[in-house]
């Protein structure tokens, strides 16, 4: 079975940096895409970026790109997200997913499965 578990969340103050790990089971890199979403409180999901699992061309939200950088580690199944310059409007739960069709982009109904959400929390 597909599983994704993320990992990371916490308090951080603003302008600092955290980094949110998605371990993986059931699929392989290169077969689907990866996207990293987050919700802040009374808000809809926001997608942050979407990493195409057969190129590792990665691409981001406008809200986050220059700031959050993915990485995978494919020996552990992983995927990364370094989340610098933290501001408080960055606070959420951030949810890791995948699309098996490995189409990617930021809109959640293109993903298939999803993990359970960390928190992250940004004070001022």
């Amino acid at each position: 079975e597909v599983q994704l578990v993320e990992s990371g969340g916490g308090l951080v103050q603003a302008g600092g940096s955290l980094t949110l790990a998605c371990e993986v089971s059931g699929f392989t890199f290169g077969a689907y895409a990866i996207g990293w979403f987050r919700q802040a409180s009374g808000k809809d999901r926001e997608g942050l970026s979407s990493f195409n699992g057969r190129n590792g061309y990665t691409i981001y939200a406008d809200s986050v790109r220059g700031r959050f950088t993915v990485s995978s580690d494919n020996a552990k199944n992983t995927i990364y997200l370094q989340m610098n310059n933290l501001k408080p409007e960055d606070t959420g739960v951030y949810f890791c997913a995948a699309d098996r069709a490995n189409w990617g982009g930021l809109g959640v109904m293109s993903y298939d499965y999803w993990g359970q959400g960390t928190q992250v929390t940004v004070s001022s």
